[in-house]
């Protein structure tokens, strides 16, 4: 049976205590594939790999930042077809939705915040004892997890701002809808996007979301998911 394992550092990796969990199919209930459990040291290995590629990322010039992510829609848009047959296999919607809406506003996700990492943000202000400039600068490393109902199109509105920003990023996808996630990291890397600027993690919220939100050089979260999770 296929096993997904996590990306980390631009690697496909067995999670460390090679715990996995099984994925069902929501039309049959059988078994489709399993994928990885991960637990806190397999968090450690993915923050680590994002914090040592935070310098460089950073002081990545906006314009190579934005060709990346323009390059990572269209590594989207040549496995179109594919990401919507797993969104669709995944959550067990109807394959025209995941082809029209799902697969083409990730795209889109990719694409509005490449413009944006060109867009200046800085702001200057008149003030009674002197002018104030106010300067946006990435904040480290973005922990990113999404929900399962919208697998791909949320996860990337979640990683697409944090990498034009300048941020690296460790997401966690949901274990009930994990392969588009794994194949969007390939694609990312087919797209220029440098190793550990990007990691993806498996796994269940108290084990391994918990770890992930909780490290230290962890600085920013963004979270979709239910209001008791939350």
């Amino acid at each position: 049976m296929e096993k997904l394992g996590n990306w980390i550092n631009g690697e496909v990796c067995a999670p460390l205590g090679n715990a996995y969990l099984p994925v069902h199919d929501p039309a049959t209930g059988e078994i489709a594939y399993e994928v990885a459990r991960s637990g806190e040291q397999d968090v450690v290995s993915a923050v680590e790999a994002a914090e040592a590629q935070k310098k460089a990322w950073a002081q990545t010039r906006p314009s190579e930042r934005a060709r990346i992510l323009r390059n990572m829609s269209q590594e989207l848009a040549a496995i179109s077809d594919e990401l919507a047959l797993f969104e669709t296999k995944d959550t067990g919607k109807p394959l025209w939705l995941a082809r029209s809406v799902d697969i083409p506003r990730a795209q889109k996700n990719l694409e509005f915040f490449a413009d944006m990492a060109t867009a200046s943000l800085d702001r200057a202000y008149e003030g009674e004892a002197g002018d104030n400039l106010v300067i946006h600068s990435p904040a480290g490393v973005a922990a990113c997890i999404s929900p399962w109902n919208l697998p791909l199109y949320l996860f990337t509105w979640k990683i697409a701002p944090a990498l034009s920003a300048g941020c690296c990023v460790v997401g966690k996808p949901s274990e009930l809808t994990p392969k588009s996630a794994m194949l969007l990291m390939k694609a990312s890397q087919k797209a220029g996007l440098p190793d550990g600027v990007l990691n993806l993690i498996h796994g269940l919220g108290p084990e391994c979301g918990e770890p992930l939100i909780a490290h230290p050089l962890v600085k920013r979260v963004s979270f979709t998911g239910g209001t008791r999770t939350g």
